[in-house]
């Protein structure tokens, strides 16, 4: 894994909302690691969709998977037509574009120092915790 471990609870609350992302299928799903990187929040999770209503779907199962973790409060900009929704999970945010938004922002390459967790990490060592 990258630089330090990740504290148990938000390696817990990073797979719940992944896994929630990937059942209803989030395109090019990445988390980066931006300890020490940025002053807002420890990693970015950034996914594509194919639509509006697909945005919609993958923001409110991620925002359900948040709602079930003790003491987390998700809270998202509410703009599903703009093709980029951001929900805050305080120890990560959520990022969920459509792919046409996602190529002109860029985020991987504007956070190209971070370093990418791969997913079956975040599953690998939270099932065995």
């Amino acid at each position: 894994m990258s630089q330090e471990p990740i504290d148990p609870q938000t390696l817990a609350e990073l797979r719940a909302c992944t896994e929630a992302l990937e059942d209803r299928k989030a395109k090019d799903l990445r988390i980066l690691d931006v300890r020490g990187k940025s002053s807002i929040t420890d990693f970015l999770v950034i996914c594509s969709g194919t639509s509006s209503p697909h945005l919609r779907a993958l923001c409110t199962s991620a925002e359900k998977a948040l709602f079930n973790s003790p003491g987390k409060v998700s809270r998202h900009r509410d703009e599903f037509e703009s093709g980029w929704v951001v929900t805050d999970g305080v120890d990560f945010v959520v990022h969920i574009f459509t792919e046409e938004m996602r190529g002109l922002f860029r985020l991987e390459a504007l956070w190209k120092d971070a370093t990418e967790i791969p997913l079956s990490e975040i599953q690998e060592v939270s099932s065995t915790k």
